[in-house]
């Protein structure tokens, strides 16, 4: 699958495209929970993210997104298909490189694949978020989403919100 809008690409990642993957690893907010983080031993590594592009282990429906001017792949974004009795849809989810963050383009992008998930039958998206992370809160008010309740996590990581969208 792949997406297109004024200045995204969205589209399967490429295996030499791996060390992006990592950046996103190593630069998550020590708030997220260690196993999507870079762990003590350096894993995972940019030979192990190389392997898992291959063999296909990523999830399917999270795109790279590629920013068309530059060519240079800034993150992802796209849909994972996991239920939490949202009416059995699917998870937006975004991640974007520091460095790509203020311009619009997590937005962007998250409307492109929402005009997908309608375009391809689906009725309602759903996405969480910690409550701590204020940038992706203020994305998903601008997509629309709406706070549907409130999963508590741990003291360490703090509450998770879960937001909707009809579509």
């Amino acid at each position: 699958m792949v997406l297109e809008t004024d200045r995204l690409l969205l589209r399967p990642w490429r295996v030499a495209e791996a060390a992006v993957q990592r950046e996103l690893w190593v630069e998550r907010d020590p708030r997220v929970p260690s196993h999507r983080r870079i762990d003590a031993d350096g894993h995972p590594t940019v030979a192990e993210l190389e392997q898992a592009i291959r063999a296909g282990r990523l999830s399917v429906g999270l795109l790279a997104v590629e920013r068309k001017a530059v060519g240079d792949v800034i993150g992802y974004c796209g849909l994972i298909d996991r239920t939490r009795g949202f009416e059995e849809e699917p998870e937006l989810a975004f991640e974007l490189l520091r460095r790509a963050w203020g311009r619009g383009y997590a937005t962007e992008a998250s409307l492109a694949v929402l005009d997908w998930a309608r375009s391809t039958g689906y009725r309602c998206v759903w996405a969480t978020v910690w409550e701590w992370n204020a940038a992706s809160r203020r994305v998903l008010e601008k997509l629309g989403f709406t706070e549907a309740g409130r999963e508590q996590v741990d003291a360490v990581h703090g509450p998770s919100l879960v937001t909707t969208r009809r579509l």
